[in-house]
Protein backbone atom coordinates (compact mmCIF):
# COMPACT_ATOMS: atom_id res chain seq x y z
CA UNK A 1 0.00 0.00 0.00
CA UNK A 2 1.88 3.47 -1.00
CA UNK A 3 0.62 6.51 1.65
CA UNK A 4 1.38 10.27 1.24
CA UNK A 5 2.81 10.65 4.95
CA UNK A 6 2.43 14.71 4.10
CA UNK A 7 -1.24 14.03 4.36
CA UNK A 8 -2.61 13.49 7.33
CA UNK A 9 -5.18 10.96 6.55
CA UNK A 10 -2.86 9.18 4.91
CA UNK A 11 -1.00 9.28 8.19
CA UNK A 12 -3.89 7.68 10.08
CA UNK A 13 -4.38 5.39 7.47
CA UNK A 14 -0.37 4.01 7.40
CA UNK A 15 0.10 4.09 11.58
CA UNK A 16 -3.14 1.84 11.78
CA UNK A 17 -2.07 -0.79 9.07
CA UNK A 18 1.32 -0.59 10.28
CA UNK A 19 -0.15 -1.49 14.16
CA UNK A 20 -2.02 -4.23 12.37
CA UNK A 21 0.53 -5.67 10.91
CA UNK A 22 2.84 -5.33 13.40
CA UNK A 23 -0.02 -7.20 16.20
CA UNK A 24 -0.35 -10.07 13.26
CA UNK A 25 3.77 -10.12 13.54
CA UNK A 26 4.57 -10.24 9.77
CA UNK A 27 7.19 -9.58 7.67
CA UNK A 28 6.64 -5.89 5.80
CA UNK A 29 8.96 -4.11 3.94
CA UNK A 30 9.08 -0.40 4.30
CA UNK A 31 10.70 1.69 1.32
CA UNK A 32 10.91 5.59 0.92
CA UNK A 33 9.31 6.34 -3.01
CA UNK A 34 11.57 8.89 -4.82
CA UNK A 35 10.31 9.82 -8.39
CA UNK A 36 12.10 10.85 -10.66
CA UNK A 37 12.17 14.42 -11.42
CA UNK A 38 10.52 16.39 -14.62
CA UNK A 39 14.09 18.05 -15.15
CA UNK A 40 15.49 14.47 -15.23
CA UNK A 41 12.61 13.09 -17.35
CA UNK A 42 13.01 15.81 -19.98
CA UNK A 43 17.06 15.82 -20.27
CA UNK A 44 15.91 11.71 -20.64
CA UNK A 45 14.02 12.33 -23.65
CA UNK A 46 16.61 14.27 -25.33
CA UNK A 47 19.35 12.09 -24.52
CA UNK A 48 17.08 9.37 -26.08
CA UNK A 49 15.67 11.36 -29.02
CA UNK A 50 19.09 12.71 -30.33
CA UNK A 51 20.84 8.96 -29.84
CA UNK A 52 17.87 8.18 -32.48
CA UNK A 53 18.55 10.70 -34.62
CA UNK A 54 22.25 9.46 -34.77
CA UNK A 55 21.21 5.88 -34.76
CA UNK A 56 18.57 5.85 -37.64
CA UNK A 57 15.94 4.78 -35.25
CA UNK A 58 12.79 5.85 -33.75
CA UNK A 59 12.83 7.11 -30.06
CA UNK A 60 10.38 4.18 -29.10
CA UNK A 61 12.57 1.17 -30.49
CA UNK A 62 16.10 3.37 -28.89
CA UNK A 63 14.29 3.72 -25.71
CA UNK A 64 12.57 0.25 -25.46
CA UNK A 65 15.39 -2.05 -27.19
CA UNK A 66 18.28 -0.54 -26.26
CA UNK A 67 18.27 1.96 -22.94
CA UNK A 68 16.22 -0.56 -21.49
CA UNK A 69 16.49 -3.92 -22.40
CA UNK A 70 20.06 -3.99 -24.08
CA UNK A 71 22.26 -1.65 -21.59
CA UNK A 72 19.86 -1.45 -18.29
CA UNK A 73 18.14 -4.80 -18.19
CA UNK A 74 19.06 -5.45 -14.56
CA UNK A 75 16.96 -2.54 -14.01
CA UNK A 76 13.95 -2.48 -16.06
CA UNK A 77 13.84 -6.41 -17.03
CA UNK A 78 11.68 -8.81 -14.60
CA UNK A 79 9.42 -11.88 -15.08
CA UNK A 80 6.40 -13.19 -13.64
CA UNK A 81 4.42 -16.25 -14.11
CA UNK A 82 1.36 -16.10 -15.98
CA UNK A 83 -1.62 -17.13 -14.06
CA UNK A 84 -3.66 -19.43 -16.56
CA UNK A 85 -0.98 -20.95 -18.80
CA UNK A 86 1.99 -21.22 -16.22
CA UNK A 87 4.34 -19.68 -18.47
CA UNK A 88 7.37 -17.24 -17.24
CA UNK A 89 6.54 -14.28 -19.15
CA UNK A 90 9.15 -11.10 -19.33
CA UNK A 91 7.88 -7.69 -18.35
CA UNK A 92 9.47 -4.51 -18.90
CA UNK A 93 8.83 -1.75 -16.33
CA UNK A 94 7.98 2.00 -17.30
CA UNK A 95 10.41 4.51 -16.64
CA UNK A 96 7.84 6.55 -14.04
CA UNK A 97 8.41 3.83 -11.73
CA UNK A 98 12.26 3.95 -11.47
CA UNK A 99 13.45 6.54 -8.49
CA UNK A 100 15.85 9.24 -9.23
CA UNK A 101 18.62 7.33 -8.08
CA UNK A 102 17.41 4.68 -10.70
CA UNK A 103 17.49 6.69 -13.31
CA UNK A 104 20.14 8.40 -12.62
CA UNK A 105 22.18 4.63 -12.93
CA UNK A 106 20.40 4.22 -16.43
CA UNK A 107 20.85 6.80 -17.89
CA UNK A 108 24.54 7.00 -16.84
CA UNK A 109 25.17 3.68 -17.72
CA UNK A 110 23.36 4.20 -21.29
CA UNK A 111 25.52 7.37 -22.14
CA UNK A 112 28.31 5.32 -21.53
CA UNK A 113 27.58 2.30 -23.83
CA UNK A 114 26.73 4.95 -26.86
CA UNK A 115 29.85 6.56 -26.43
CA UNK A 116 31.85 3.43 -26.50
CA UNK A 117 29.32 0.85 -28.29
CA UNK A 118 28.09 3.69 -31.09
CA UNK A 119 30.24 6.01 -30.87
CA UNK A 120 27.36 9.04 -30.34
CA UNK A 121 28.08 11.64 -27.73
CA UNK A 122 25.11 12.19 -25.02
CA UNK A 123 25.58 15.47 -23.37
CA UNK A 124 25.46 15.50 -19.82
CA UNK A 125 22.61 17.23 -17.94
CA UNK A 126 24.89 20.39 -17.75
CA UNK A 127 25.13 21.25 -21.01
CA UNK A 128 22.65 23.58 -21.73
CA UNK A 129 24.15 24.66 -24.63
CA UNK A 130 23.26 21.11 -26.59
CA UNK A 131 20.58 20.21 -25.29
CA UNK A 132 19.11 23.24 -26.54
CA UNK A 133 20.10 22.65 -29.83
CA UNK A 134 19.25 18.67 -28.98
CA UNK A 135 15.46 19.86 -28.52
CA UNK A 136 15.47 21.80 -32.08
CA UNK A 137 16.88 19.15 -34.19
CA UNK A 138 14.13 16.89 -32.47
CA UNK A 139 11.37 19.02 -33.42
CA UNK A 140 12.77 19.14 -36.90
CA UNK A 141 12.90 15.75 -37.22
CA UNK A 142 9.55 14.70 -35.58
CA UNK A 143 8.61 13.06 -37.91
CA UNK A 144 11.23 10.53 -38.13
CA UNK A 145 11.41 10.20 -34.34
Amino acid sequence: MLYDLSKEIDKSRARTRFEQLFVEGCKIELTKKEKRTLQQNKYLHLILGWFALEYGETLEYVKQEMFKKLVNADIFKSEYINRKTGEIRESIRSSRDLTTTELTKAIDRFRNWSSKEASIYLPEANEDRFLAEIEIEMERHNSYL
